[in-house]
């Protein structure tokens, strides 16, 4: 989960052997643009060791072949308690809160066989169908919201918008009654606003949310519906079962994972977009033709560009290993910086400029290897959808702040706009979308 950004310690005993000093990590600047920084760490030292804002110490992997590697070495441990520190450190990595809350048995902090087992059996409520079905409920979703405020000419699109949708569309998907997504509206924003800060007004949520999952899973085996909720508690294999704890442990993860990356994906992609207006206008007109071609290979490319999640979560070091030259202890954290690794010059071809129709684009913004993102294909289809709608609806969206003014908020894994104000002509409500209809 996200750590404040703070000043970064001094550089390691042998930055005397590069040309010039390291840059500085983790500050505000840092966050409003970390990818200077990663240049440098990619070229000097693409495997870093660094003391994280929470003081923890992690190497940091910076190269898209180490990253690659680093992402599918079974060395790397997803589980904390691999962590050589003491308990006190471990209680600083992770989604706060979790541990107390009896909600750690999920995808993101375990190994085979377990992942393995947990995997099969969620994905078995997590089909491709259940999402290409889900479709028609993403664009109502993203029609409503822009109904909101159209009629205003302004909005804070994360705010407004690229929150919202993918709270409503998970709490949907997982089987949340309508009466009580308001509640995780809540919850998710408090997420959303403590991320950066300290960890336990995030913990508190965490709490929040893991008692009311007791409860609807109760509920749910009781009267079951078609919602992945219901999907997780009759999913089995071979006679086995997810526990109450895993079924909550998992909606959990799908929730918390299911909705920051998708805020990101949507207000870094609308933020990119209205900073390269001949991109825009490439997809306005690529939309208005009724095709989808641009769409689709442009959310990779905004998802490669300056993607929802800058650092992988963590792993933990089983045995002594090494990685781009440098010896990793056993017990060692070991962050994997998406960021960087998808701006590599010796993967992808002019890596700092956006180009929508990029091809050859293999980024690691959804991870690699046995933990790539289980709900990828779902942000996916909410980042295509919300981006088709405004660029349709709002075909004269413009910033109105000047990008200096702009915050995000700092951390560690997620990277992502604090707010994004615009403008517009003011516009009507719609009764009915057609958006994507030829899509």
């Amino acid at each position: 989960m996200n750590e404040s950004p703070a000043p970064s310690t001094p550089a390691c005993p042998h930055s005397a052997t590069t040309p010039e000093s390291a840059p500085e990590l983790f500050t505000w600047e840092f966050a409003s643009d970390p990818y200077p920084a990663y240049a440098w760490l990619r070229e000097h030292r693409p495997v870093h060791r660094t003391a994280l804002p929470s003081g923890v110490e992690a190497w940091l992997v910076t190269r898209y072949g180490d990253a690659r590697q680093a992402l599918a070495d079974a060395r790397l441990s997803k589980n904390p308690a691999n962590h050589a520190e003491s308990p006190h450190a471990k209680g600083k990595t992770g989604i706060p809160g979790e541990r107390k809350a009896e909600l750690m048995t999920h995808l993101l902090n375990i190994d085979p066989p377990d992942h393995t087992r947990l995997r099969r059996l969620v994905s078995k409520a997590f089909t491709p169908r259940r999402v290409a079905e889900f479709a028609p409920r993403v664009q109502e979703l993203a029609d409503r919201l822009i109904d909101g405020f159209i009629e205003e000419g302004k909005a804070d699109l994360i705010h407004d918008f690229a929150f919202p949708l993918p709270i409503y569309a998970i709490c949907d998907l997982l089987g949340v009654p309508r009466e009580d997504q308001d509640d995780f509206r809540d919850w998710a924003g408090m997420m959303i606003r403590h991320g950066g800060g300290p960890r336990g007004g995030v913990a508190r949520s965490v709490k929040k949310m893991r008692g009311y999952l007791a409860e609807l899973i109760h509920r749910k085996r009781e009267n079951p519906g078609d919602d992945l909720i219901s999907g997780l508690i009759r999913a089995s294999d071979h006679g086995e079962h997810l526990t109450e704890n895993e079924a909550a442990a998992m909606a959990f993860i799908l929730l918390f994972a299911g909705f920051e990356t998708t805020v990101n994906l949507i207000g870094n992609g609308t933020y990119a977009l209205l900073r390269h207006p001949e991109q825009r206008a490439a997809l306005q007109a690529s939309l208005n033709a009724g095709e989808s071609a641009l769409l689709a290979t442009g959310i990779e490319e905004l998802l490669r560009f300056d993607g929802p999640v800058e650092m992988a979560t963590w792993r933990y070091a089983t045995e002594p290993l090494t990685l781009g030259g440098e010896e990793i202890a056993a017990g060692d954290p070991v962050l994997v910086v998406l960021a960087a690794a998808d701006r590599d010059p010796e993967r992808f071809r002019d890596p700092d400029t956006l180009d929508l129709a990029r091809s050859d684009n293999q980024h690691l913004g959804y991870g690699h290897g046995i933990h790539y993102c289980l709900g990828a294909p779902l942000a996916r289809l909410e980042g295509q959808t919300a981006l088709a709608t405004l660029l349709r609806r709002l075909p004269d969206l413009r910033l109105a702040e000047e990008p200096a003014d702009l915050r995000w908020r700092g951390g560690l894994i997620m990277r992502g706009l604090r707010t994004l104000p615009v403008e517009f002509e003011p516009g009507n409500r719609s009764e009915k979308s057609d958006a994507l209809s030829t899509l």
